[in-house]
């Protein structure tokens, strides 16, 4: 399962953003989220699997992000086009759509 969340997280566009959700709806269960959070976090490579592109299902930033906290969060984020306001994205703006 970490495999297949890895290899999904090349598969988000640059300038958009995904739900810890959305990964578990992709897994086939969507009351797999908070082990997709996990699995985020346990991330071995953050420049290979960006999972700075993760944001909950309001948009909101990860408050325990793994590689430079909210912070470090945002300024990938901002580096890659997307606003952040008040430590969350616009999902109608930057939502990939997983059937894209």
């Amino acid at each position: 399962m970490k495999k297949t969340v890895y290899d999904y997280l090349i598969t988000i566009p640059k300038g958009k953003v995904v739900t810890y959700g959305q990964i578990a709806e992709y897994l086939g269960d969507k009351k797999l989220s908070r082990v997709v959070g996990n699995i985020l976090h346990n991330n071995p490579d953050e420049y290979k699997y960006p999972c700075y592109k993760v944001v909950d299902r309001n948009g909101n930033l990860s408050k325990h992000f793994a590689f430079g906290g909210i912070e470090g969060q945002k300024k990938k984020l901002e580096e890659e086009g997307i606003i952040v306001e008040n430590y969350r994205v616009d999902l109608d703006k930057y939502q990939h759509d997983n059937s894209d």
